[in-house]
């Protein structure tokens, strides 16, 4: 479990400002479509030393994660504004415009 966590933080790392991913389409991208919510527990455990952008992981929906470990998900909400995303009425994420393509098809 330790490598995998390692390879979800590689790629996190990698989730370009203005760009949010989600925990399947990370485990996706890591050849382990079944293990979104090992994605999540990868999320909860990253050392703050990494000064990951964990802000940039969302669900699927594209909705702040309830359990932001980081803060609250107003301060998710609130980082991720200020990179340039942008929200619908409802508060999601506007994912078609805001999901990041990977990082073999990154274009940012």
């Amino acid at each position: 479990m330790k490598d995998f966590f390692s390879r979800v933080y590689k790629l996190v790392s990698q989730i370009p400002e203005g760009k949010v991913a989600t925990y399947g389409q990370i485990a996706l991208l890591l050849g382990e479509p079944r293990s979104a919510r090992v994605v999540g527990w990868a999320m909860r455990a990253v050392p703050k030393q990494l000064n990951l952008p964990c802000h940039r992981v969302v669900n699927r929906l594209g909705e702040m994660s309830p359990g932001y470990v980081f803060g609250s998900q107003e301060l998710q909400r609130a980082i991720l504004s200020s990179e340039g995303i942008t929200f619908n009425k409802s508060g999601c994420i506007n994912m078609k415009k805001h999901i990041w393509s990977g990082p073999d098809n990154d274009r940012s």
